[in-house]
């Protein structure tokens, strides 16, 4: 048996907020939660969300983080908290944390997976082997590729590991990651669902290559220095005529909502990681939100609200079909969404989620939240471990759904 309940709150006092945002959860999930969700607004005080989850759910393990946008069955949400709680007697949950990022990602993450592999393995139940990672890291404070990467070093390179990167109401200054024991940043949380369940993902990001493909001449990190041996920002400039100086911050900023940069993967010939421009810096290098690697290929890419709606419903398509072999539906959906996508849809964001639940269904319990990032493998491929290849993806949309 897996039930879940969603409980989303608005207020300025973030203490009650929170409070009955985890009692409405717990009340609707129904005795005996085995864990809780957190998402949060950062306009509430993180510290004292986490005392009103801890007041309404007592020992209940949590973990949670900071966003920029709240996401549930009632559609994007502001300045809200919103709570998910689960209650099983097929799954298990182990938490962790992976602190100071900006020391080095990797190790932040192989620490995460440490702990949870950890917990998972004192426990000597059935129960114990772990099915998926959700994962919750602050990218602001480091590469979110080698996070991931660290987080498969540990649990392996073909194991199924989702999440979204903390937000901050793109404010881009800091984000806050929550849980039981209270509030850090610079760190990623985790936790393991171990048990007997049905699990599916969906991902999908609906963006076209325009243009002809540019090789990454040089690159360090999340900066991209030049393109064919050309200052990065030449593709843009190549493509719309504007000058350097014209396109930075937050020129450049809208322009990656509709024409981000999408990364070729050699192995999937079929297949762009999306990565989302940032600023544009006196050089011409271009600082994107995630990694591209030097000699990888690049392109633009154009995308619409029309073709990221499908993008969504076929991610959502995709998750179910793992829940269709099985005979069996969703328990509860979690929903990692780019804030591009919420930006690009504006005061239509509504559209991709309803979208999204017109497949899954308007019943399953749902909460997500925009982030600065997602992580889920290619494809959503679950199905054939061989072929599970987890990735950091950036103006992307992630499910992960959880059934019997």
């Amino acid at each position: 048996m897996i039930q879940a309940g969603v409980g989303i709150s608005k207020g300025a006092d973030a203490y009650q907020a929170a409070y009955t945002a985890a009692k409405t959860a717990m009340e609707r999930a129904g005795t005996g939660v085995n864990f809780l969700f957190v998402f949060a607004s950062p306009a509430l005080h993180p510290e004292d969300v986490v005392r009103g989850v801890k007041e309404a759910a007592g020992a209940v393990p949590f973990i949670g983080c900071s966003t920029a946008g709240e996401i549930s069955n009632e559609g994007p949400s502001q300045k809200s908290i919103g709570v998910m709680a689960i209650r099983s007697d097929t799954l298990s949950f182990y938490t962790g944390i992976g602190r100071d990022i900006a020391a080095d990602a990797r190790t932040a993450g192989r620490s995460v997976a440490r702990e949870v592999l950890g917990k998972a393995a004192a426990t000597s139940s059935a129960r114990s082997a772990l099915r998926a990672f959700v994962m919750l890291p602050d990218v602001l404070a480091g590469n979110g590729a080698d996070i991931v990467r660290g987080v498969a070093d540990v649990l392996g390179a073909h194991f199924p590991i989702v999440g979204g990167a903390a937000g901050d109401d793109f404010m881009f200054e800091k984000t806050y990651e929550y849980h039981n024991d209270g509030v850090v940043s610079g760190a990623v949380m985790g936790v393991g669902l171990a048990g007997t369940a049905t699990i599916g993902i969906g991902v999908r990001h609906g963006w076209v290559p325009i243009g002809m493909p540019m090789k990454v001449t040089r690159a360090e990190g999340a900066v991209l220095h030049e393109l064919d041996g050309k200052p990065a920002i030449s593709i843009y400039e190549d493509y719309f005529g504007a000058k350097a100086e014209e396109l930075r911050k937050e020129a450049l900023a809208r322009l990656a909502i509709t024409y981000p940069l999408g990364l070729k993967i050699p192995e999937y010939p079929e297949e762009y990681l999306i990565r989302d421009p940032i600023t544009v810096n006196k050089d011409g290098s271009i600082t994107c939100a995630a990694e591209i690697p030097e000699g990888s290929e690049v392109r633009l890419m154009i995308g619409s609200k029309e073709k990221a709606i499908d993008a969504a419903q076929d991610a959502a398509r995709h998750l179910m079909k793992d829940f269709e072999i099985a005979k069996t539906k969703p328990s509860f959906l979690l929903i990692f969404n780019c804030i591009a996508r919420e930006k690009l849809f504006a005061q239509k964001a509504g559209d991709e989620i309803h979208a999204i639940m017109e497949i899954v269904g308007h019943d399953v319990p749902m909460l997500g939240f925009y982030t600065y990032g997602e992580q889920a493998p290619l494809g959503g491929e679950v199905r054939n471990m061989e072929k599970c290849d987890p990735r950091f993806y950036n103006e992307t949309v992630v499910l992960f759904a959880v059934g019997e």
